[in-house]
């Protein structure tokens, strides 16, 4: 059901005072700053999103019909994820050719169709790259398996010889981010000549072989791939495991589980090993990948126009959070998802710890912090906030596990994204977030397609569940995902009442509440404001004034106590939730524009 809250603009109750000498935490940036460092931009998952042919699966024609919506949700750009050919043993992030789509999708001329569109509703694109892995089927990969050991073809790939006395042993104990080895054999070892077997990495998925990133052709394709997308359009890149292209020298064996990033049960401090402790994650040798890949961006706009920038963002979960702003030095990245902040525990002091050490650390580089809480990789924050907090963050949740709490998790999600759209900096949306959209939790094992899925045993869950077909229409086939009711997902019963049209102009649902937000944010140049923490709060209340640099104040505020707490005199902009006799209540935040 829905959570419903009246969006007041009365004046609020009097209490703690704006000071102008509180902690600043950040300057706010120059009214002039590139869209990019204030956009918010929203993530389409394209087999979700909508399925104009009515296969079951999205295409990009379906997303270009529906553009409209997210124009009218108040985004400033949209990322796709992948569409380029492939066998989809990933869901696509296994690519087989970077310069063609997928037929599942479409075609080059409706991706073409897609970006015009976007640009004639005043919305940038931003397309998935994926750097690390090739598919197994791509050219390149065929080549080298047909052309041998010690061969050409072999060193754009990372192929080793086995270990043991024959070679049929891998190369070394690394383990696949999916389960099991992070190796595959090619070829068994042969005795009789002292031949050694032959395997290839796979961080990911056998069919996902790494790439080697110390190759000069590996380097020049991907500046070409870059080049062809920029000449058709896009705005930029979001850059898929952006810490996992270069291994350390000699493969050193790593006795851990070879994981994006540990989960935090939040009971005490984070572990102190850095990621790059791991020798197949964020090695020093990426970031002059990057700054290559910069100049190739950066030449696509000879003019210098800060609004025609092209952008990279990484994925790279990455910690300490300084070791993830390396890669938004001001010749590598332009942004960086803050996965710090995605994992933080809901907990006030934590929060306000990783809020402040994010802004100081992208501050240090002249950077932008960039914000998220959901994507197509985790559980969706709605659910996800739902769970005993301190709890590890969960791989999925299956029919079998302890079950989110749908009331509380939606009303965390609410004054989450709330806190998080309030802060400046670029903020990142996944599709259907805007509805509340729980993580699916009822996915059938026979339904299942994720391969951690498989590669586990059939004990990891996977991504599944936050990747189920969006609802648009409440009575219609498939939710209005398409006319034929096909869904490559099952969509669960609790989606139809959070249908889009269930939900378009009803006062306090969660659609409204982002359109609120989104309009109130580029109306108070929240994306590009600095921020001082308000004081005359306890420790369970968050409390932060957002100063623009048309000299107006607006204060951000999360309750996260027990009790209710009071606002600052001003106008309620809007709330996460309904207030209590003017006071915020538990697990609820607000926008106040001072006196």
């Amino acid at each position: 059901m829905l959570v419903t809250s009246t969006l007041h603009t009365t004046e609020t109750t009097t209490s703690p005072e704006h000071r102008p000498d509180a902690l600043l935490l950040h300057a706010p940036d120059g009214p002039d700053a590139a869209w990019w460092r204030h956009a918010v931009i929203y993530q389409i998952y394209p087999r979700s999103w909508a399925d104009a042919d009515g296969d079951g699966v999205g295409d990009l024609p379906g997303i270009t019909n529906r553009l409209p919506y997210l124009r009218d949700l108040g985004v400033d750009a949209v990322w796709l994820s992948p569409f380029y050919r492939s066998p989809m043993a990933d869901a696509g992030y296994d690519v087989a050719d970077y310069r063609d789509i997928d037929p599942l999708f479409g075609s080059l001329s409706d991706a073409t169709a897609l970006l015009a569109r976007a640009k004639e509703l005043g919305l940038r694109v931003i397309v998935d790259l994926v750097p690390n892995h090739t598919s197994d089927e791509h050219e390149w990969f065929q080549a080298a398996l047909a052309a041998g050991p010690g061969s050409p073809e072999r060193e754009r790939y990372i192929f080793r010889e086995g270990s043991g006395p024959t070679g049929d042993e891998p190369p070394n104990n690394w383990l696949s981010v999916f389960r099991g080895p992070a190796w595959t054999q090619v070829q068994a070892g042969d005795p009789a000549t002292g031949a050694k077997g032959q395997w290839y990495l796979n961080l990911f998925d056998s069919k996902q072989p790494d790439l080697n990133w110390q190759h000069p052709q590996v380097r020049e394709e991907f500046h070409d791939i870059l080049r062809f997308w920029l000449a058709r359009g896009v705005d930029g890149f979001r850059v898929d495991v952006a810490h996992g292209l270069v291994k350390r020298a000699g493969l050193p064996a790593w006795d851990e589980a070879s994981v994006m990033i540990d989960d935090h049960d939040g009971a005490g401090e984070r572990e102190a090993i850095p990621t790059n402790a791991a020798p197949m994650w964020d090695q020093d040798g990426v970031h002059e990948i990057y700054r290559g890949w910069r100049e190739v961006l950066d030449a696509a706009n000879p003019a210098g126009d800060p609004a025609q920038d092209k952008i990279l963002c990484a994925e790279a979960w990455v910690e300490p959070i300084d070791r993830l702003t390396l890669y938004t030095r001001r010749d590598e990245m332009h942004q960086a998802f803050n996965f710090p902040f995605l994992v933080t525990p809901w907990r006030a002091g934590e929060l306000r710890e990783v809020i402040a050490q994010s802004l100081r650390a992208a501050d240090s580089v002249g950077a932008p912090t960039t914000w998220v809480l959901s994507n197509h990789d985790v559980v969706r924050h709605a659910s996800r906030l739902g769970l005993p907090i301190g709890d590890p963050r969960p791989n999925g949740i299956g029919p079998n596990d302890t079950q989110p709490d749908a009331v509380v998790g939606l009303r965390r999600a609410r004054a989450a994204t709330t806190l998080m759209l309030g802060l400046p900096g670029s903020a990142y949306l996944y599709q259907g977030e805007e509805l509340g959209l729980p993580e699916s939790t009822q996915v059938p094992d026979d339904a299942r397609q994720d391969p951690a899925w498989f590669r586990s045993g059939k004990t990891v869950l996977g991504r599944d569940g936050c990747r189920i077909p969006m609802a648009w229409e409440a009575d219609a086939p498939a939710l209005g995902f398409n006319d034929t009711g096909a869904t490559w997902l099952p969509q669960p019963q609790e989606y139809r009442e959070l249908a889009v049209d269930r939900q378009t102009g009803v006062p306090g649902s969660t659609l409204e509440l982002y359109r609120t937000l989104l309009g109130a944010r580029r109306e108070h140049d929240l994306g590009t404001g600095g921020l001082r923490e308000l004081p005359g709060y306890g420790d369970d209340v968050i409390a932060y004034v957002n100063e623009a640099h048309d000299g107006s104040h607006t204060a951000v505020l999360v309750n996260l106590g027990e009790q209710p707490a009071p606002l600052p005199s001003g106008r309620l902009v809007a709330a996460s939730g309904e207030l209590l006799g003017g006071a915020l209540p538990t697990d609820t935040a607000a926008w106040v524009l001072l006196d």
